[in-house]
Parts: C-alpha cells; structure tokens; sequence
C-alpha cells in the first residue's frame, strides 16, 4: 500500500480532488487512462461541487466499484454483487469515519475549515481506497497486490 500512499500524496500535489485520486488509481490499476472520466469525477470533489454535501472520497469510491464491476456497454450486463459491495463500503465509511468527523458529510469533515483538507482527505483516500480494492479482490474483481500488507486498511 506504500506505493499507492505516495502516488496519492502526488496526485494531490498536483491538484486533484479525493474522488479523482479514486479513480485514477483505479483506472491505473487497470493499465487505462480516460481523461474525460476523471474530469467527470470532479462533479463530485467537495461534496458535490463543493456544496460540502456527501464526502468526495464517499461518492468516488462508489464509482470506483463501478468502474470495475458495472456496465458500460449494451452487450455488457452490470455484476449482481455490485450493489452489496456499495452497501458494504457505505456501512464500513459510516463505521469508520461517521464518528470521528461528526458524519458523511464533507462539511462536517473537514469542519467548514478548507485547511482541514490537508489533514483530514489523505486518510480518507487512503483507507478507503484500501477498503475498495479489498472488496473487489474478495469479490474476484482484481488480483490482490502480493507487497500489500491487508493489515494496514
């Protein structure tokens, strides 16, 4: 997971919002690039166009999922286990970070504080992302990186 914490701390640098960083760590994942899917994924940086609605990272990891497991063409047929994985990553973000932030939202995240960002997103990108890609390994959707070390989600 150390390569993907540092290539999230540049993705960052370089000016991306959480639910961009999702995807493209995703897309990369898949040895892909799609600019226009990640400009789309900027709709939801902020939480929802930084009306400080449901979090970024919340919303992008959600797409994230989809990426991998729904449909995108008509010959294609979505995967019945995506919408379980969906439910089980919105309980687990509620478990695990509902209570620490004060909610889902991001303006209780970050506290109405912008600067909060900087301290509060690499953790949720990185957990998450880890919580993302352990749901889809379970569910057969990618092969589990052999360096990650599962007890750092």
């Amino acid at each position: 997971m150390s390569k993907e914490i540092a290539r999230i701390a540049e993705l960052h640098m370089q000016g991306f919002h959480c639910s961009q960083i999702l995807v493209i760590l995703g897309l990369e994942r898949q040895g892909k690039k799609n600019p226009d899917l990640v400009r789309a994924m900027a709709g939801l940086a902020g939480g929802l166009g930084f009306s400080g609605g449901i979090c970024g990272v919340l919303t992008g990891a959600v797409c994230l999922l989809g990426l991998f497991a729904g449909r995108g063409e008509v010959e294609e047929q979505e995967n019945r286990i995506l919408n379980n994985m969906i439910q089980e990553l919105i309980r687990w973000f509620e478990e695990k970070f509902a209570g620490k932030y004060g909610g889902t939202l991001c303006q209780n995240i970050i506290k109405d504080d912008p600067w909060n960002r900087m301290l509060s997103c690499p953790e949720l990108v990185t957990e998450t992302y880890g919580k993302v890609m352990e749901l889809l390994a379970e569910n057969d959707f990618i092969v589990p990186d052999a360096t990650e070390n599962e007890e750092q989600f």
